[in-house]
């Protein structure tokens, strides 16, 4: 199979595993570390520590997403509601004064019908049942009273859904901050980890990150087609990503999460897909087998669905790995992270 070498990418103002991590814990964290002790913080075990808290971090960005992805959609139904409600009222305004003229022309004529009094009282909701009132009225009358009792009832059903709907956005946004909570406290600690590393043990690690970001630029992708054009063209608009900054809860244009690359991707492709990993583990046709993968299918990692990246060729997928790295190229069977599944979207 011919293949070829991926262009170099623009240079791109990269962040290092260590500069990241701090500007995480620094500018992100509403709070001080937390105050349950650390591990021994023995010099050989320390970096397997911070990764196991990076990757505790990536799982909980994910389920922030996911409760960030309700918000919106709550927030959008509580606004249609109360749209809803707002013209619901006017409507009404409009019908109750249209049954005010009636009255006051049934006034002019010789006196308010008792009927029409009893619908412009406070309390005009037992009004149909009232036998007695509806032979007193026409039925143009009639149809006016019954279209304004329908339109109240709906209006206020709208307005108990509102209440409901508020209700729930308000229990999505402690969901939020709790998440958000979660994953500051994560990231702290493992820059409070860092922080027991000498100088020299601290820029070993970030040797080992920038080799894996060059390894990345030399990355050999062979020339295997996608399997779609929408693949096709969300791949190509990842590619053009590789070098951007990992930052949790972010979907680009210039820092991403893992699942906010994928659906950014998409979105440039005129593709609406899920925001979150798990939700877009059933996005599209699920491909079982690794060998049956083409570049711009998704990849969907470990056991609870908490990563993604695109299937690159040539067993290598494109994707955010973690906190402190960037979008670039790594060997699936590298990666550290089990191989679920893959999905096309097509």
């Amino acid at each position: 199979m011919a293949s070829h070498r991926r262009p170099k990418q623009p240079n791109h103002s990269y962040v290092t595993v260590l500069t990241a991590t701090a500007a995480a814990a620094v500018a992100l964290s509403t709070q001080t570390a937390s105050a349950d002790p650390l591990p021994d913080p023995s010099k050989k075990g320390v970096k397997a520590q911070v990764d196991r808290l990076y990757e505790e971090a990536t799982q909980a960005t994910e389920k922030y997403n996911g409760a960030d992805e309700k918000r919106k959609t709550l927030q959008k139904q509580v606004e249609d509601l109360q749209d809803t409600v707002a013209s619901g009222q006017e409507e009404l305004n409009s019908l109750r004064q249209g049954l005010g003229s009636m009255a006051r022309a049934q006034y002019r004529s010789g006196g308010v019908d008792p009927s029409v009094q009893l619908l412009l009282s406070s309390d005009p909701d037992g009004y149909l049942d009232k036998a007695s009132s509806l032979d007193r009225l026409s039925a143009q009358q009639v149809s006016a009273v019954q279209e304004w009792q329908s339109k109240q009832r709906d209006l206020q059903q709208k307005r108990s859904e509102a209440t409901a709907k508020l209700k729930e956005l308000e229990s999505a946004r402690k969901e939020i901050g709790s998440k958000k909570k979660e994953i500051q406290g994560k990231l702290a600690k493992a820059q409070k980890l860092l922080n027991t590393l000498t100088a020299e043990e601290r820029a070993k690690i970030t040797a080992e990150e920038d080799r894996a970001n060059r390894s990345s630029e030399r990355v050999e992708l062979g020339n295997e087609a996608s399997a779609s054009q929408r693949g096709a063209a969300a791949f190509a608009a990842a590619k053009s990503r590789a070098g951007m900054p990992y930052v949790w809860g972010a979907a680009g244009p210039n820092s991403f999460d893992c699942s906010g690359l994928t659906s950014w991707a998409f979105q440039q492709a005129g593709v609406s897909i899920p925001r979150t990993s798990q939700t877009q583990a059933n996005a599209g046709t699920r491909i079982n087998s690794l060998s049956a993968l083409k570049p711009g299918d998704l990849i969907i990692m470990r056991t609870d669905l908490s990563h993604v990246g695109f299937y690159a060729g040539n067993g290598q997928i494109l994707h955010a790995p973690k906190p402190g790295s960037q979008v670039r190229y790594e060997s699936i069977s590298r990666s550290g992270m089990p191989f679920m599944w893959g999905v096309r979207i097509s």
